[in-house]
């Protein structure tokens, strides 16, 4: 009988800026453990019949490599999950959480027999998404505009300028909706913009200078910061065939 391999699967969501995702780890060997990198977001996960937030990352998530089955997910782009759940970003920073540890139980029971009734959780997880939008509203347009100044690869002082915040101010309202400020949220998104730039076949130098490092040697300090490990290590024959099945570029998809 051939071998199962693990299937990652995403698409863009209905929800602006968010993304659906399926995950499929067959029983059979362990693989080795996995690091998964910091983006600047925010994940819904829906696995072993429970529902889990994983918060915004400062550093990479090692994946235990015991972990089997299938989850479901939906992952929020910079600062649009806190709105939804009602909580500051920082409080959730790090963390992988049961959604019964932030909302009452009834209502994540409610919630929880809905998905395990539906015909697909991802599916079930957008609709809940989408609902729960349009209850409580948009996220923070001014924190929205920095996110988006950010990825582009502004300054976060031409970003604070653009929108109209003094760097206290910023940084205050940062924590709330990223779960850091705005420094730490440019550094993550512009090492996620290098990576994807060597997924294309780039050098790591000029990767690094695309995205806004001065040079590869910057680019190296920041992988090992961030990501705890090296550029040649990630990006090595057993890493680039994982990359092909495990979530990209996400530092949350992955269960409690």
């Amino acid at each position: 009988m051939p071998r199962r391999h693990q299937s990652y699967q995403e698409r863009p969501s209905r929800l602006d800026g968010a993304v659906v995702w399926t995950l499929d780890v067959p029983p059979g060997p362990e693989r080795p453990a996995r690091s998964v990198l910091p983006d600047g977001c925010m994940d819904l996960i829906w696995t072993a019949g429970r529902l889990v937030v994983a918060g915004p990352d400062t550093r990479a998530f090692e994946v235990d490599p015991r972990n089997r089955g299938s989850c479901a997910a939906i992952r929020f782009g910079p600062g649009t999950a806190p709105v939804l759940l009602g909580v500051p970003a920082h409080e959730l920073r790090d963390h992988r959480v049961d959604l019964t540890e932030l909302w009452p139980r009834g209502a994540v029971a409610a919630l929880t027999e809905r998905i395990a009734r539906s015909a697909g959780p991802a599916a079930a997880l957008e609709e809940f998404a989408l609902a729960r939008s349009a209850d409580t509203g948009p996220p923070d347009p001014l924190m929205a505009a920095v996110a988006e100044g950010l990825r582009r690869g502004r300054s976060v002082a031409s970003t604070a300028a653009e929108v109209g915040l003094g760097a206290r101010q910023l940084h205050r309202r940062s924590l709330a909706a990223f779960g850091y400020g705005p420094k730490t949220l440019a550094r993550i998104l512009r090492l996620q913009r290098a990576l994807a730039l060597v997924r294309t076949g780039l050098p790591f130098a000029e990767a690094a200078c695309a995205a806004g490092c001065t040079d590869q040697a910057h680019l190296a300090r920041e992988m090992r910061d961030l990501a705890g490990t090296t550029l040649g290590a990630y990006f090595s024959a057993g890493d680039a065939e994982a990359n092909n099945d495990t979530p990209h570029p996400s530092g949350s998809s992955t269960t409690a």
